[in-house]
């Protein structure tokens, strides 16, 4: 495979693996040197890449585990905290700030989620994956996924209500 057939497979799912990552290791950083390291081991793999059925399944397989793994290494005590927040430019300051805090809050949230949850909640929420490939992807059953997914929103609806109904908590 030559290096413009792998950039037109790989390049349409990069953003899902830098996503995946920095849900995961919270670092941009972090992230991004996560997703360069995948994308460098899809390339080590270039020529038997055609005999993988999704290869976007594959890499994310393959980012969930480095980050995983990443987690567990001795690194992980340098792993720091970055946020960056999406900022509409049309809107008040007011609603911005009001946005900015609830994202904050679901992603403080969301961390402390389950790694299950967590890794379920990201896939189907914000990479909009289907139960089917969430499940192949985690190795777990449909019914399994959609159980973690229904306690995870739950999990976040239920301390974001808390939040609101009695101020900083």
């Amino acid at each position: 495979m030559t290096q413009s057939e792998f950039l037109n497979v790989v390049m349409p799912f990069k953003d899902k693996l830098y996503r995946l990552s920095k849900r995961l290791l919270i670092s941009a950083e972090e992230a991004e040197d996560a997703t360069q390291e995948v994308l460098m081991k899809l390339w080590s793999k270039n020529s038997n890449i055609a005999n993988y059925k999704n290869v976007e399944a594959f890499a994310m397989t393959m980012t969930k585990n480095f980050c995983l793994d990443r987690l567990k290494s001795k690194q992980s005590s340098n792993l720091k905290l970055v946020h960056s927040n999406y900022v509409d430019g049309n809107t008040s300051l007011q609603k911005q700030l009001e946005a900015r805090d609830s994202v904050s809050w679901v992603e403080k949230i969301m961390e402390e989620l389950p790694e299950q949850q967590k890794l379920v909640l990201q896939l189907r929420d914000v990479e909009e994956y289907d139960f089917k490939e969430i499940a192949d992807l985690l190795e777990m059953q449909p019914t399994a996924v959609r159980v973690a997914l229904s306690r995870a929103r739950k999990t976040v609806r239920d301390k974001l209500m808390q939040k609101h109904s009695y101020g900083i908590g």
